[in-house]
């Protein structure tokens, strides 16, 4: 007889449950069936003109400039840094492009649009080098570092623009964010930013790298990984992702607010990093799980302003959904709920053996097992010990001590 223990796969919905992405996931879907019920055309899709309209796209459309900047920032969180300037680097790019193609000879033309967005797409790689310097090189905290460009930028923004609302009439620029290819370009190039990063931080090492140095800086230093030149790298990144965000706002309205561009849509991106589950102390993140995240904090907006709800009101809207999701991912509400799912499991279930891969004890030997003991020599002798030998034995040896 022995003993053998069998392990059932875990099954779909144990695997759903052990999921970071359910309760997001959850979140969303629940959120889009509110507006559903509330609104029944909220879930209806047009054609108009080669292009594609609905709350739906509408929702993909706001929330693309809020996904490009998630992403950079997912990357900078997973090496245990954070960007608090994103959003004045938004407005600074509005501010360049808006500024210089109005300031061009032929403020309409193809020429001046890439001119304007060229520069300011070169000055957020210069903005990122340098939030990329304090943290990497001179090791200064990465949320004191960012908090100076924080509050310089939007200076920097009212400088470009002397302060005032620029406005532009370029039909090229126009596209970037309110163009259509059946979808929204501004979707289009979300979702492009998405894959290529997915697929170099999951198809390469990087993203290995990237996780190497966010769980501990130092090891990965000393086995020999550049940690300062990835840690640079993904703060320029998050520059870049901002300023594309920025060109994107900008468009869309063919103006520059200094003000009011990208304000507090760092505290999005970065509410969309942690409701998808990537861990703030640095290490593991997911992709998947930022564009959820960002999914969520777009569709609440969308859901308060048809609500006719103040727009002030959205804030603490998105604090009570990020309070209810991260602790329903909290380690120990999440141990909680297992064990009382476990439990009832438990009180439910008969006893004995199942599909839930407990221990089970079995005879292994095969009935059909026509083997033969071992070959004996012939007129060799065989003997087995019995329990009638082992205690006359004990009693020689008993007699012989007492009588020594």
């Amino acid at each position: 007889m022995s003993t053998v223990t069998r392990s059932a796969a875990p099954g779909l919905g144990a695997r759903l449950r052990g999921s970071r992405l359910l309760w997001p996931v959850l979140a969303l879907v629940a959120l889009i069936a509110a507006n559903a019920v509330a609104n029944p055309s909220f879930l209806s899709l047009r054609m108009q003109d080669g292009a594609l309209y609905g709350s739906l796209v509408d929702i993909l459309k706001n929330g693309a400039p809020t996904l490009l900047i998630a992403l950079g920032m997912t990357l900078v969180i997973a090496t245990r840094g954070i960007d608090l300037s994103v959003g004045a680097v938004v407005a600074i790019a509005a501010a360049v492009a808006c500024t210089s193609i109005a300031g061009a000879d032929d403020p309409g033309s193809l020429g001046a649009a890439l001119t304007g967005m060229g520069l300011a797409l070169a000055l957020c790689l210069v903005l990122g080098l340098w939030n990329g310097f304090l943290v990497s090189i001179l090791g200064i905290q990465p949320i004191i570092a960012t908090l100076v460009l924080m509050t310089a930028g939007r200076g920097i923004a009212m400088l470009v623009t002397d302060g005032q609302i620029i406005t532009v009439n370029n039909d090229p620029f126009r596209e970037v964010g309110a163009g259509f290819l059946l979808l929204p370009v501004s979707i289009i190039i979300a979702v492009a930013a998405l894959v290529v990063v997915a697929l170099v931080t999951r198809r390469t090492a990087l993203g290995l790298l990237i996780e190497s140095v966010g769980i501990n800086p130092e090891a990965s230093r000393l086995a020999g990984l550049r940690a300062r030149t990835i840690i640079w790298t993904v703060y320029v990144f998050a520059a870049l992702c901002a300023g594309v965000a920025g060109l994107m706002i900008s468009s869309n309205v063919s103006a520059a607010d200094a003000n009011n561009a990208g304000l507090w849509i760092e505290m999005d991106a970065i509410l969309a990093v942690v409701i998808g589950g990537s861990s703030l102390a640095g290490g593991r993140y997911s992709l998947a799980g930022t564009l959820i995240g960002a999914l969520i904090i777009q569709t609440l907006t969308t859901t308060v302003y048809s609500m006719g709800i103040a727009p002030e009101v959205t804030l603490v809207f998105k604090a009570l959904v990020v309070i209810a999701v991260c602790l329903l991912q909290a380690p120990k509400v999440r141990e909680a709920l297992g064990r009382r799912r476990s439990g009832a499991r438990a009180s439910g279930s008969p006893t004995g053996t199942g599909a839930t891969g407990d221990s089970v004890s079995a005879d292994t030997t095969d009935p059909t097992d026509t083997t033969q003991p071992d070959a004996v020599a012939p007129g060799t002798q065989t003997t087995t010990p019995t329990d009638a030998d082992s205690t006359a034995g004990d009693a020689d040896a008993k007699q012989k001590v007492a009588q020594s």
